[in-house]
């Protein structure tokens, strides 16, 4: 297999002191694998189903539908060391911490299994696997990025192999280059797309074990089979630390409102999780919103009352934890989302002879049905502007360029305006704002994400060696000490939904929404109110990686709830 040179470098003098410690890290294997792949069976479980639509995900995935769950037991198992394989892994999507222990384990497993294995990376993500863009990973190479943070080694891209032209170009490159264990890294998007090339291999009789890896910070890629995703635990310690830096600036200061926006778009799981660390006067939680169906003036009545109370007792001050994707979760902001999507669209010639934002604000306004006009009109200028310039290759609103955090802000200074003209509001308001997202995707891994992406990437490398095909990594019990987790593997098809995507109907593995019902939430609003009143600020710090096992090795507050009363 040909390989494209590789030219990275890091001696010991271009890097940290930090760096040139974490490379000395030796990641806990879970007992099931510590002897490698040859003394690890595999145990099938019974005949599996989709979460939902069955006929339908079952009908698009006809060889991969309905695989037992598998669980790994000691035994021998001398055959996946017989024969030397090549490998091949691709990170999809948006970086996560711990990418590169995810890819060490893979190599680690691999040539534990048998040292003339050979695990080589696509360049840029999918996209180098249509291209055949790649290097080898060879342990000299490796051991320069083991316990870093980022995706550096082999980049990631969001391309998606999906119509037929790319699982034709995907297919023959694998078979070309005699790949027959093809692993892709990625969240719910790229793990559908695994399934997708699973499915399509097996259809074509090439005999390749494609295995995903649960990847996002996000923490929506999760479900009963799935305690976490990877890069969740580092990216919310790292928000944790400078939001709980800025609880102790605000109990210092005592003069300003800190609003701060946190990565998150489709769930509030970062923000909860961040809430649960450091214990903020209010936290928004999309999920809540959307339950309540609370409009926007609801959710800035909600805020007033808070800040007017805390004025009351000569408190002007306090944080805000916002999460990214609250826009969409408000019912009537979602539907005049939609309803500029189509209206732009469709008045794309129209607009494009208007010259001014106002101009062009009061078009669209006049084309809006009239609920959906008036909340146009009450929406600040420069919200208002990004809602009809900002827009994606596909013309939708880009949601996540909005900045709900100062839309909240000048919403709630009107508001305050207004009680104060009451009577009912006494106070001084000013505000700061923050936005935390890309601060925390490329961090170096703690413990717990370093032991567990190169618990995920060995346990890939054992699926892949017993061809267990269209499966998900899965590691779990992840509360306990990681030499007592369990490893295994989830069929792709079993977490999979039908959804309708620009119009179509596409299967996809369902992303997992903050649960109201769950211990984590009900730990936030059980605290909320004595929160709202006090400064029970906690202060997490930074990350630590070398000193006591309570602070170095602890999880997320999430899991910790979540496993409570099991």
């Amino acid at each position: 297999m040909a390989t494209k040179k590789c030219n990275k470098k890091c001696a010991p003098q271009e890097c940290s002191q930090l760096q040139q410690h974490r490379g000395k890290f030796k990641p806990v294997l879970p007992n099931i694998l510590k002897n490698g792949p040859a003394s690890v069976k595999v145990k099938a479980g019974k005949p599996t189903k989709s979460v939902a639509d069955q006929a339908k995900v079952k009908k698009i995935f006809p060889h991969t539908y309905g695989m037992p769950e598998i669980a790994f037991v000691k035994g021998a198992n001398s055959a996946v060391s017989k024969k030397p394989i090549n490998a091949a892994v691709v990170l999809s999507g948006g970086q996560a911490p711990g990418g590169h222990n995810v890819i060490a384990g893979l190599l680690d497993g691999f040539k534990k299994a048998n040292s003339r294995n050979k695990l080589f990376g696509f360049l840029g993500g999918p996209s180098g696997v249509i291209d055949c863009n790649f290097i080898e990973i060879t342990p000299a190479l490796m051991d320069k990025f083991r316990n870093t943070g980022g995706f550096d080694l082999i980049q990631s891209g969001r391309t998606k192999i999906e119509n037929d032209e790319q699982l034709s170009k995907a297919k023959e490159n694998i078979v070309n280059n005699k790949i027959s264990a093809f692993v892709v890294v990625g969240g719910d998007d790229s793990n559908t797309n695994a399934g997708v090339i699973a499915e399509y291999l097996k259809k074509e009789g090439v005999d390749a074990s494609v295995i995903g890896v649960p990847k996002t910070i996000d923490g929506d890629l999760k479900n009963e089979q799935i305690e976490t995703s990877f890069g969740f635990d580092t990216a919310t310690k790292i928000y944790a630390e400078m939001v709980g830096n800025i609880c102790r600036d605000v109990n210092s200061a005592r003069k300003y409102w800190h609003f701060v926006r946190l990565m998150g778009r489709s769930a509030s799981h970062i923000t909860l999780e961040v809430a649960l660390k450091t214990h903020p006067n209010i936290t928004l939680i999309g999920e809540e919103v959307l339950a309540k169906k609370m409009t926007l003036a609801q959710i800035v009545d909600y805020l007033a009352k808070i800040v007017a109370a805390r004025a009351k007792d000569g408190k002007n001050f306090g944080v805000v934890l916002v999460p990214e994707g609250l826009i969409e979760f408000i019912p009537e902001m979602k539907e005049l989302i939609a309803a500029l999507n189509d209206l732009l669209a469709d008045n794309e010639e129209a607009l494009s002879k208007l010259n001014k934002v106002s101009e062009k604000k009061e078009f669209v306004i006049s084309k809006l049905p009239k609920k959906l006009a008036d909340l146009m009109k009450s929406l600040p200028e420069g919200i208002a502007s990004q809602l009809m310039l900002d827009r994606d290759p596909h013309g939708n609103v880009q949601v996540s360029l909005i900045e709900t955090e100062k839309l909240l802000i000048e919403m709630l200074r009107a508001r305050l305006a207004q009680l104060k003209k009451e009577g009912k509001y006494n106070g001084k308001f000013s505000a700061i704002t923050h936005f935390f997202g890309y601060e925390g995707r490329c961090g170096v891994p703690s413990n717990f994400d370093a032991n567990y992406t190169y618990a995920l990437g060995y346990n890939a490398a054992v699926l892949a060696l017993n061809k267990c095909s269209g499966y998900l990594s899965s590691v779990r019990n992840l509360v306990k000490s990681p030499k007592d987790w369990a490893c295994g593997g989830i069929p792709l098809t079993m977490m999979m939904n039908i959804e309708r995507r620009k119009g179509k109907e596409k299967p996809v593995i369902r992303k997992a929404l903050v649960d109201l019902k769950g211990e984590p939430f009900k730990q936030l609003a059980k605290n909320r109110e004595l929160w709202a009143k006090t400064e029970s600020y906690l202060f997490p710090g930074p990350m630590q990686f070398f000193g006591p096992e309570e602070v170095t090795d602890m999880t997320t507050e999430t899991l910790k709830y979540e496993h409570k009363k099991k």
